[in-house]
């Protein structure tokens, strides 16, 4: 009978952590959007031999007894706390460095920009204003080898450390006879639950947990970067996304997904397509049914043909434009710009037309990005999309235009408006 109060006393706490650990991602969705995004990716997982809270990249662990304990903005606190670990790719960026003390510096930078974004550090947490505004690389060499304090949640980013956070929470239990005495209600409640001959769940946990390989750092970083990226794009078109983050996140947030595929996601997205309720020829009967169809796209291109972006780039982009523009039946006005207009254009295709490029472009000066903008407005131009092809190394007009404007940036410069695609 003690056991099985025990084991319901143990689904109940069970039940009331997860719908805490619910509630407050889906807070953090809607009050920070790009924090909420990241957590979808990780799924919440009650262990027995973490105390407080943990992750490897893939999901995130937590105690039982630790998440009853915090309040809704602590907890959300320590889930945007697991998700920036992982988004800034401190599981695959220690190299060298001791863990223990990469830890704690990991955890600097996390929190100084969780704090930044208005949430409160619960008691405990590493948060000393020597370390604002660094990255964890930044912070590693001046932390104090001597301090004993560790980190309030683990960091099980490869094989040996999570061994050794296992068995330092083992250790743990044994010594300290609260734990312990949680340690056991919990083994008791699974117990009663799985029989008597079963195993403990925590000897489970562990067995599972140390016999899973651990996962390629490399390929794991880049899953991250794709979903930071996507995270970041979808804040950033809904304008949720804070400057302070594209600050802080810089690479992360330039997508990884090849150029050709973002091009093609944007020009099928601009592309027309709508029903029709126009009278259909006599012939078609009297009925007048909607009909799908597809208006051509009026598409204006550019190329950057300043000394900085070379010939070869500047084929392989006109090479895609001219595979994409029969896919979404674009007509294709094409110009070049340096400092200046070039000569000679702008060029018309079709869509059943080849696009190619001049035999001869004007440039190799400067870049200035204005006279494009200008050209468009005097002549009372009204693309339905402008691709640019440039490095973003000059002047940019100071407002936008009235169209949709698409940047395939070579280099790592930013742009004031507009969607950026990174040429990677």
């Amino acid at each position: 009978m003690i056991a099985a109060s025990g084991a319901s006393e143990h689904e109940a706490r069970l039940a009331r952590c997860m719908t805490k650990l619910q509630a407050a991602r889906t807070r953090l969705i809607l009050d920070q959007p790009f924090i909420g995004a990241l957590l979808l990716a990780l799924p919440f997982e009650p262990v027995a031999w973490c105390e407080s809270l943990a992750t490897d990249a893939r999901r995130i662990y937590f105690d039982a007894a630790f998440i009853d304990r915090l309040d809704s903005g602590e907890c959300r606190f320590w889930l945007a706390h697991q998700a920036l670990h992982c988004a800034l790719g401190h599981f695959a960026r220690r190299q060298h460095r001791v863990r223990a003390l990469w830890d704690r510096a990991c955890d600097q930078a996390v929190n100084h920009l969780l704090a930044a974004e208005g949430m409160r550090p619960p008691q405990g947490a590493h948060l000393d204003e020597r370390f604002r505004g660094l990255s964890a690389e930044e912070t590693y060499p001046l932390l104090d080898t001597l301090a004993e304090r560790s980190a309030i949640d683990l960091h099980l980013f490869d094989g040996a450390g999570a061994r050794d956070a296992r068995t330092g929470a083992r250790r743990t239990a044994a010594t300290d006879p609260i734990r312990a005495r949680a340690q056991a209600e919990t083994v008791a409640a699974n117990d009663a639950e799985m029989g008597s001959d079963a195993a403990s769940q925590p000897r489970r946990d562990a067995e599972r947990a140390e016999s899973e390989p651990a996962p390629d750092p490399e390929h794991l970083l880049q899953r991250w970067e794709m979903r930071a990226a996507m995270a970041a794009q979808q804040a950033r078109l809904s304008g949720r996304l804070a400057p302070s983050w594209e600050r802080v996140l810089g690479r992360v947030l330039t997508p990884v997904l090849p150029w050709r595929a973002l091009l093609a996601r944007h020009l099928v997205a601009h592309a027309q397509e709508d029903y029709s309720f126009v009278r259909p020829a006599r012939r078609a009967g009297e009925a007048i049914l909607p009909r799908l169809y597809s208006r051509q796209l009026d598409l204006y291109v550019v190329l950057d043909t300043s000394g900085s972006v070379g010939a070869a780039q500047l084929n392989a982009f006109a090479a895609e434009i001219d595979a994409l523009k029969s896919q979404v039946r674009a007509r294709v006005t094409l110009h070049a710009c340096d400092e200046r207009l070039a000569t000679g254009g702008p060029w018309t295709f079709q869509p059943w037309e080849a696009l190619e490029l001049p035999q001869r472009l004007t440039g190799g000066a400067g870049t200035d990005l204005r006279p494009v903008f200008d050209w468009i407005s005097r002549d009372s131009l009204r693309p339905d999309v402008l691709v640019y092809f440039t490095d973003a190394d000059g002047e940019f007009p100071s407002v936008a235009p009235p169209y949709p404007v698409l940047w395939i940036v070579q280099g790592a410069r930013p742009v004031p408006w507009g969607e950026r695609i990174q040429l990677n």
